[in-house]
């Protein structure tokens, strides 16, 4: 089989089992099947939840009032105590492990982004298995990723993966809830995440973690775009890791896309937050997502949010659906006081100008 690179997420209730502790004897027994593959010449790397969960655990279960300063206390303490299991199980079969601890900010700015993917690139090639986590100690929710799913899916982006394996409490995604309908059927390969496929994403089972199906299909959908072939399994489903990689049915497998993005697009896709929206008309929509022409100020029939020159910002049609996500050339004030002019009135209506285009066609991502 020819050598991949595999990035497992393990949630919370994959970690704890549905209780409140550690479950060390499951961890060990998915280390090990990352082991099989990293002894085969697969390079892994593991997205782990559960620092606030193994915090608590740590000082045992103390009453404490639900703010972010506790929180953040629980995680500091965690992290601490997560890597240190991860660092035991690990050396059972001989492997070292490099942790990184991420926030939005370090995939938002480019050179941060840069940067992270060219340490976690750097262990993999000195044969270290990454575990990565969101820096819950110090992120607050302005430059947090918010969930360990969307956190993944970025972290296999950094990677340059083919496979992105999402662990969780459900065998994968379902036709209907299977908590509530005998008639559920899995569902076991999607080639495309429609909104109907969407509105079949719950919420977390376990209430143990941060997310639902919902994220995950955000995660499948970032990560698909960008080349990247995803499966929601059952962490509890028999040698799932290796099975997933030699490419066996289980769980839900979604498709990756025949053309994945270039590097700066993923990391449009992957990294900024959204600032603001540009609604544009039926005109420029059709010149961005069916010709893949820049956006230009005439197609600009209204501008939401404030925002600065290199932010990211979303594409908004008249009936309000997003069908693009870009790095603004202008910033919102200016983008107001140019939309609905031709590229070459722009110097005429600011006094300077930045280029005919409000967005570029290669700094925009079409969703």
């Amino acid at each position: 089989m020819k050598s991949k690179t595999i990035v497992v997420k393990l949630g919370t209730s994959i970690l704890t089992g549905g209780t409140r502790k550690l479950d060390q004897a499951h961890m060990v027994e998915l280390v090990r099947q990352c082991a099989a593959l990293h002894r085969h010449g697969h390079q892994v790397v593991v997205v782990t939840s559960g620092a606030i969960a193994a915090g608590r655990e740590k000082l045992g279960y103390p009453d404490l009032p639900p703010t972010m300063p506790n929180k953040q206390m629980l995680a500091a303490v965690g992290q601490c105590h997560l890597m240190q299991v991860w660092q035991n199980l690990f050396s059972i079969y001989g492997l070292q492990i490099g942790q990184l601890l991420l926030t939005r900010a370090d995939l938002e700015d480019r050179e941060r982004y840069l940067n992270a993917r060219d340490t976690l690139q750097t262990l993999l090639h000195n044969r270290i298995i990454p575990v990565i986590n969101e820096n819950d100690a110090v992120a607050i929710a302005e430059i947090k990723v918010g969930d360990n799913d969307n956190l993944s899916a970025r972290a296999a982006i950094l990677a340059d993966a083919d496979l992105l394996i999402l662990l969780t409490d459900q065998k994968g995604l379902f036709t209907a809830d299977p908590r509530t309908n005998p008639d559920a059927t899995l569902i076991e390969e999607v080639t495309e995440i429609t909104d109907q496929l969407r509105s079949l994403a719950g919420d977390s089972v376990s209430g143990l973690g941060t997310g639902g199906m919902s994220t995950k299909l955000q995660a499948a959908d970032i990560a698909c775009r960008a080349g990247i072939e995803v499966v929601i399994a059952s962490g509890k489903t028999p040698e799932v890791v290796g099975r997933l990689a030699n490419n066996e049915k289980v769980g839900t497998r979604f498709k990756a896309q025949a053309n994945p993005l270039e590097g700066r697009k993923s990391w449009i896709l992957a990294g900024p937050q959204s600032h603001g929206e540009i609604h544009v008309d039926a005109g420029a929509v059709r010149a961005v997502h069916d010709k893949g022409s820049s956006l230009l100020p005439k197609g600009i029939i209204q501008v939401v949010g404030e925002f600065g020159r290199g932010e990211a910002v979303r594409i908004v049609t008249p009936d309000g659906k997003e069908v693009a996500r870009g790095i603004t050339r202008y910033t919102a004030d200016e983008l107001e006081r140019i939309r609905g002019h031709h590229s070459d009135e722009i110097e005429a209506c600011l006094g300077y100008g930045y280029g005919p285009v409000a967005i570029h066609r290669d700094d925009m991502v079409l969703l």
